[in-house]
């Protein structure tokens, strides 16, 4: 049978997909568009493994479309440019993160926060503006507006600049518009995971005295040791947690998990920030007088746009910021995520695309 005109201009590929609630992920061929006029084509080397893409696939937030193609933290190099594509050329180093797509014409994108637009289009399980579902990172390329993409600096790897693309923009943004990236002030990093490291990273940085507020004892010497944190609390641990009390100026906040919050805002000084990049599944309980009393700030963010993406990895460039992450084939994804769920992973789990998922794919029958 001929090939249908829209089958004539799209381009094949494969990915690794989640069919169904299970979350189990598996090859699967699929298209992208052909290359636009605005587009870049990307071939995609390494895909990071964040932990809403565990989410996603379980359909933990009931909004999954399978088949469902995750990942959001990619890097590659360009294949091919549409013809009014001015920033890029074939063989640049180049990033995707967590959108593909936006209005374009809105109050928040022409202001540079593609972020916070109504109309933003996740790099995977959604629909795009040309009808079609977008399939993420764990694939051999992808198609992108140029404007979503970024140039990544050469003297940042691929494999541990890719978590950047979330977590790093996640945590940098926020550290940036609420004035928590001044030297001298002190930082609290709530949660030392894969969102938690890469802020002790940037607050060192800017030059600000961290300290790492975790639950989990076991955590302090690498936190002091190996990524340069000042100070290290036991959120469990009343005597340390009084000892520091008003002592921060802002905390990143990074924690999913449900914790009773009046004795963490207590640990800011008067006017004080916490901004939360985490999502708890079920509804905190905020005390109004833990804010009101000394004039405290409660706020949210979600990651950040495009022109703040590129300034987070030039950042990270001139001060050697990369995430640290622990590379896997393509056959060992579905094993990583079971440790994930388990938070066995220091901090981020990257899949060597480029080397593996081919063979992965010729090797596995469904």
């Amino acid at each position: 049978m001929a090939p249908t005109a829209a089958e004539q201009h799209t381009r094949k590929a494969v990915g690794l997909a989640a069919r169904d609630a299970s979350g189990h992920l598996s090859p699967l061929a699929i298209t992208r568009r052909s290359t636009g006029d605005d587009d870049v084509v990307i071939k995609i080397l390494y895909c990071g493994i964040c932990h809403s893409d565990l989410h996603s696939i379980k359909n933990d937030w009931k909004n999954a479309k399978y088949p469902m193609v995750p990942g959001h933290e990619i890097t590659g190099e360009v294949n091919e440019v549409g013809k009014n594509v001015t920033k890029f050329k074939t063989g640049d180093r180049v990033g995707v993160g967590c959108m593909v797509n936006s209005c374009q014409s809105c109050e928040s994108c022409n202001k540079g926060f593609e972020n916070l637009c109504l109309g933003i289009i996740p790099t995977y399980n959604l629909v795009d503006l040309d009808g079609t579902i977008t399939y993420g990172g764990y694939s051999s390329m992808v198609v992108v507006h140029e404007r979503f993409v970024v140039r990544f600096p050469d003297t940042i790897p691929l494999e541990k600049g890719a978590p950047l693309l979330c977590a790093g923009i996640t945590v940098y943004s926020p550290m940036k518009y609420h004035g928590l990236n001044i030297p001298g002030m002190h930082l609290g990093v709530l949660g030392l995971g894969g969102l938690g490291h890469v802020a002790v990273k940037f607050g060192k940085a800017f030059g600000m005295k961290v300290t790492v507020i975790s639950s989990s004892p076991g955590k302090k010497q690498e936190a002091l040791e190996r990524l340069g944190a000042d100070a290290f609390i036991v959120g469990k641990n009343d005597e340390e947690m009084k000892a520091a009390m008003s002592t921060m100026d802002g905390i990143i906040n990074t924690v999913s998990a449900n914790i009773p919050m009046a004795p963490l805002l207590g640990l800011l000084k008067p006017n004080g920030k916490m901004i939360m990049v985490g999502l708890p599944e079920k509804p905190m309980e905020i005390p109004p007088f833990a804010l009101v009393a000394t004039n405290k700030t409660l706020a949210g963010s979600l990651i950040g746009g495009m022109r703040d993406t590129q300034e987070m990895l030039d950042l990270a460039a001139k001060h050697n910021v990369t995430a640290d992450i622990e590379v896997i084939g393509a056959e060992y994804v579905n094993t990583a995520m079971e440790r994930l769920a388990k938070a066995d992973v220091r901090y981020r789990f990257v899949i060597d695309i480029g080397n593996t998922l081919d063979k992965a794919a010729a090797t596995t029958t469904e």
